[in-house]
């Protein structure tokens, strides 16, 4: 490589830092505003919808719907910035300042397209695929806690309604699969039915660590029981493992590189969304980004404090610590090459589910002689 090459790849590694680390620090600096704003004037609203049920589950997913929309539109931008800094190209530039609009181009492009239905496909099952897969993805964000107050709905059982209502995007991939009446689309189907049910045996098992060792399945409540020290740190030896057999299985569940066999474009044309366009396509690409931020901010809640921290508003912390995890995922996408079927089943089967049933009894133990 010549010394020219050499500049021009620093150059734009550099680039990419800057461009990053501006947009970055413009999220930060809005949602320490947003903490300081005079909320107070607001308190006669905020009574008025809690004092109505059915209007407080309305305005509670609103806000949810539209919070997802908007991360899935930064990581979007964000996917594109950090792989072409990870290999030393640009990205998107054009559409706004070093591409910021880019994401937003694309979703009037995918709003603006044609939604075609294959004539030989199970329409019911076409149609309603794609909804089955996003809608347990917006319901989840229902009870992750961002904050103490910042949550959609304080449930008791956070954590055991986090684990049943994922599993059910299971339905619509596999509908998505049969419903196109396509023979790439069926194998996609069937791979992604295989690794997303074996993936979430180990996934169950890290997660019911962490609740066995907190005493409560509420997620707010795990949080505030790392006041004084987050688990992996308070609990090295059992939250260590369990947080990285939760990040190994939270890859496999939303299909991202080595894990992204359901979707392998050169095996697959593009898995069990091959037929889908427009819209609901869209579905399917904006459940999987609103997985992604869901997955590291669950990890956040259950490893690594949440929103606890110093000197900094309590959102800004849970941001912080949801991008630098989001940030680690994309790392190991850009960086390892894809398993093959066989190799993936038999990692999830003979390492991690004996791994994460080792894990439970460790932590059965620990919490039975502490």
């Amino acid at each position: 490589m010549t010394a020219t090459t050499l500049r021009r790849t620093k150059a734009i590694q550099n680039g990419q830092i800057i461009s990053g680390t501006g947009i970055t620090l413009g999220i930060i600096l809005a949602i320490t505003l947003l903490s300081h704003l005079p909320w107070g004037w607001m308190r006669p609203v905020t009574h008025f919808v809690a004092s109505h049920p059915l209007l407080n589950a309305l305005v509670s997913a609103a806000i949810v719907s539209n919070i997802v929309a908007l991360q899935c539109l930064v990581l979007i931008w964000l996917e594109r910035k950090f792989a072409g800094w990870m290999q030393a190209r640009l990205g998107p530039m054009h559409v706004g300042w070093k591409g910021t609009f880019q994401t937003v181009a694309d979703a009037v492009k995918l709003l603006l397209k044609e939604d075609i239905v294959p004539t030989d496909a199970d329409r019911p099952l076409f149609v309603v695929a794609p909804y089955l897969v996003f809608v347990p993805s917006l319901l989840t964000f229902m009870v992750l806690p961002f904050t103490a107050a910042w949550v959609g709905y304080d449930y008791s059982l956070g954590a055991l309604f986090v684990l049943s209502i994922s599993a059910m995007s299971i339905l619509g991939v596999f509908a998505a699969g049969w419903g196109s009446n396509n023979k790439y689309s069926l194998l996609g189907g069937v791979r992604a039915v295989a690794q997303l049910l074996s993936y979430d045996i180990p996934l169950i098992l890290s997660v019911l660590s962490v609740v066995m060792l907190s005493g409560t399945m509420s997620l707010t409540r795990i949080v505030l029981m790392q006041s004084h020290a987050w688990n992996v740190v308070a609990h090295p030896f059992l939250m260590v493992p369990a947080f990285l057999i939760f990040l190994i299985c939270t890859l496999a569940e939303v299909n991202r590189a080595p894990f992204d066999l359901p979707e392998a474009e050169s095996e697959l044309v593009s898995g069990f969304h091959t037929e889908y366009s427009g819209m609901r396509f869209a579905f399917f690409f904006l459940a999987e980004f609103a997985n992604n931020f869901f997955s590291a901010g669950l990890a956040v809640t259950l490893f690594f404090g949440g929103w606890l921290g110093a000197g900094l508003p309590a959102a800004l912390w849970f941001t912080l610590k949801t991008l630098l995890v989001i940030c680690l995922m994309m790392w190991i996408r850009w960086t390892l090459p894809r398993l093959r079927i066989d190799q993936m089943m038999a990692f999830c089967w003979k390492m991690l589910v004996p791994a994460g049933l080792v894990l439970l009894c460790a932590t059965a133990i620990a919490t039975v002689t502490k």
